[in-house]
């Protein structure tokens, strides 16, 4: 793909000679975005460019070209492809059983079949603070979309802070995006004990791949963005695991009953939660700290290592570079599902300690009734995420659940840790 405008030319990123060029431009970038005196995160993508659209089932890296002879990447973006769940219909069978929900007023079982649509998804826009303004964030994302058309996409999407209002006015102003959803990123520190998960009211089980996918597809495929190849997510060499939760009366880990009875006969309360390892991906630092915050979080970490029996609560050295976790698929079932979520949060935190990662991140619906149950710092966290969205293709019908993008949210979102 090549588009030439003038002396800016857009085109598929080199793998072979691009990589210099587009790292000094993300690290301007960076720099920019710094200079305003306040914390800002950083990401190092460890000099791999495309590593977080790499495990998308489609991807392209475009970059934008200015000049003659002498030529300077001014510009890049990322972009993929997958199939997702963007809505649910319902249907009434008689005497069949499956993974469905009992109707109330009916003997009647009431069928929950997911509707797909072929999703894409933009990340990683840079443009040169010495080039904006002058459309170049809009020819590369008219170019991608027209990738993402090409390759049969109904739907793109983006997501970006709030307070990221350039962003916000290029997509939404400029290239007729509309606010979706909100949902809010959870972010806990990794301190240096061992968090407790109530291991004498709890029993954490994990679930190889195969039966990790099997209650994922009957128990979330009709969760909107669930994504359709999760057996693909489930068997990647990032994912660390799944794990069931159960309370410690039900099940031991060795009186386990295995998945075929757990879906039959499911405990009153349950949840899951699996882990990806962002940290051989990308590293993450903070920037911009006042010596005052940088001495008062150590001071944390000081007296927690002198004083490990208080349990008070370090903070790590975000200052530096640090590996971050996952956590994702996070759902349950059950008056006690909260206490099951909460659990296996503090797991993901003890991995999380083994591989010396900072912190321990998820996102979730604003409205998730499990939200509450997450551990997490409101100082290192998101509490209204931006995802935008835009119809691509306008000539198909709008089929069970009529166009997307006018959509209300449901209750909770299944997010891709390929996208995080």
């Amino acid at each position: 793909m090549e588009v030439e405008d003038a002396k800016l030319t857009v085109r598929e990123f080199d793998i072979d000679k691009d990589i210099p060029a587009v790292e000094d431009l993300e690290k301007r970038c960076e720099t920019t975005a710094s200079s305003g005196g306040k914390m800002s995160l950083f990401t190092d993508l460890l000099g791999d460019p495309i590593c977080r659209i790499r495990h998308s089932p489609s991807f392209l890296m475009l970059v934008a070209e200015l000049g003659g002879v002498e030529k300077e990447i001014v510009g890049v973006i990322r972009g993929c492809i997958k199939t997702v769940t963007c809505g649910k219909k319902l249907s009434r069978v008689n005497g069949i059983i499956t993974a469905s929900e009992q109707d109330d007023h009916s003997d009647n079982k009431v069928i929950i079949t997911p509707v797909c649509t072929k999703l894409a998804y933009i990340l990683g826009l840079r443009v040169s603070p010495f080039h904006r303004r002058k459309g170049i964030g809009s020819k590369l994302i008219n170019q991608m979309e027209d990738w993402f058309r090409k390759n049969g996409a109904e739907y793109s999407y983006m997501a970006t802070e709030l307070d990221n209002k350039p962003s916000l006015s290029l997509f939404i102003k400029r290239c007729h995006y509309t606010k979706f959803r909100t949902p809010a990123i959870l972010v806990q520190p990794v301190f240096a004990h061992r968090v407790k998960t109530n291991s004498n009211r709890v029993t954490i089980i994990k679930l190889t791949p195969a039966d990790a996918e099997t209650i994922y597809r009957r128990r979330f495929s009709a969760t909107e963005f669930f994504p359709h190849d999760i057996d693909r997510i489930l068997h990647n060499k990032l994912n660390l695991g799944t794990y069931v939760a159960v309370p410690a009366e039900s099940d031991s880990v060795e009186s386990w009953p295995g998945l075929a009875e757990f879906l039959c006969d499911p405990p009153e309360s349950w949840a899951i939660m699996s882990v990806w390892n962002c940290k051989e991906v990308f590293t993450l630092q903070i920037k911009g700290a006042s010596f005052s915050r940088r001495l008062a979080a150590k001071t944390t970490r000081v007296v927690d290592g002198a004083l490990p029996w208080l349990r008070i609560p370090s903070v790590p050295d975000v200052f530096r570079p640090f590996g971050m976790l996952v956590m994702y698929g996070l759902g349950g079932e059950g008056p006690r599902a909260e206490r099951m979520v909460k659990a296996l949060c503090g797991h993901a935190h003890n991995v999380a300690k083994e591989l010396r990662c900072g912190v321990v991140a998820t996102e979730v619906a604003s409205q998730d009734p499990l939200r509450l149950a997450i551990p997490h710092w409101e100082r290192l966290s998101c509490a209204e995420d931006v995802w935008c969205v835009k119809r691509l293709v306008q000539d198909y019908g709008d089929g069970p659940t009529g166009d997307w993008t006018k959509s209300s949210p449901g209750p909770s979102i299944f997010v891709d840790p390929r996208e995080f």
